[in-house]
């Protein structure tokens, strides 16, 4: 049974908790609506709604009959950041955080004389924590799942707006490749490009290096063959970030597959001086990965505007392009250019 707080409760924090509780159960059921209908995910919607039945039960009448809406000096407080979200991973976020904070909030207040709540209250908190974790990891694999164009970055002076033109065209893939520069310099610019990804909702992957893929909260890591096995980097990471791997020839796809990577690269298809010391893989590896690859997989390597067609017509669903956009007049209408493609062959194959 839920113990009621005491009359000897002092009377503003009564208040504390009723607009906590509040605003708890408003930023779940938030999330759960993104859950049930955004992500039909039936398990999500469950969690979210018994989180959010849980709070009902512990805000009792005695805790409403506190309220006092008119007399709130907060309810004309606000900031820009509020008014506009630029995507759902945005609102998911806010919403997270504003959940959590509740929910820290109510387990304080609640140790004054109600024990019992604030101990629920920090259970509570830990299970939005775990949902958070979950329902991240899940978006990012269902994104993989659906992105079919992959930028991967090469040097230049105008890296971010190359980047952001792309992914204005609608890029929902970005891997930051930084060979030349000091780890301080890609520590920076991967935390830069990883917010800049998320505000227009795309993936961001780091090219070979794990630490800085943590460091800056990338979505992941992509892999070379002479890099750290699968299973190292994905504990490093956790489980709910993606690991992707270099592959060349039919051995090093089953050797990926056979490590769990959760996509591969499959080229270079055309000699490229981004891969100098590689030779080319040809379009006869994209067709032996489009009916042997049971993962997503981008072929790379040398792909442009003059050669996509065959890529494609060899059985690339996905591509992954470095030149073609890093050094387009137009970034975004390159990127719109390869996206058109990718649609048109997938609903025509």
């Amino acid at each position: 049974m839920i113990n009621r707080p005491s009359n000897a409760t002092n009377p503003a924090v009564l208040r504390i908790l009723d607009a906590n509780f509040d605003r708890a159960r408003e930023g779940i059921r938030i999330i759960e609506e993104w859950c049930r209908f955004g992500l039909n995910h039936g398990d999500f919607a469950a969690e979210c709604k018994s989180i959010r039945q849980e709070l009902g039960r512990w805000q009792s009448p005695d805790i409403r009959a506190f309220r006092d809406t008119p007399g709130d000096p907060g309810t004309e407080l606000s900031h820009p950041q509020e008014e506009a979200r630029a995507s759902v991973t945005q609102v998911l976020t806010a919403n997270f955080c504003r959940t959590q904070e509740a929910l820290r909030v109510l387990e304080e207040y609640a140790k004054i004389e109600h024990t019992e709540m604030a101990i629920a209250c920090k259970h509570l908190r830990y299970r939005v924590y775990t949902l958070e974790t979950n329902l991240s990891g899940h978006q990012r694999f269902q994104k993989l799942q659906k992105a079919q164009l992959y930028l991967v970055t090469s040097s230049t002076e105008n890296l971010f707006a190359t980047v952001e033109a792309a992914l204005q065209g609608g890029l929902p893939l970005v891997q930051y490749r930084e060979k030349a520069a000091d780890d301080l310099t890609r520590l920076h610019r991967a935390k830069q490009l990883c917010e800049l990804c998320h505000q227009y909702d795309a993936l961001f992957i780091v090219n070979d290096r794990v630490d800085i893929a943590v460091a800056a909260d990338a979505d992941g890591v992509h892999l070379g063959q002479e890099d750290l096995p699968v299973a190292i980097a994905r504990n490093i990471l956790g489980a709910h970030r993606i690991v992707g791997r270099s592959t060349t020839n039919p051995e090093e796809m089953g050797r990926a597959l056979a490590e769990g990577a959760d996509y591969i690269g499959v080229g270079p298809v055309y000699e490229t001086p981004t891969k100098a010391d590689k030779a080319a893989a040809g379009l006869d590896y994209v067709r032996y990965a489009a009916e042997q690859a049971p993962i997503p997989w981008f072929a790379i390597g040398g792909i442009g505007t003059e050669t996509v067609h065959d890529v494609l017509n060899a059985g690339a669903q996905r591509i992954s392009v470095v030149r073609a956009i890093m050094q387009a007049p137009d970034p975004t209408l390159a990127t719109q250019f390869f996206q058109a493609q990718l649609t048109r062959s997938h609903l025509h194959p």
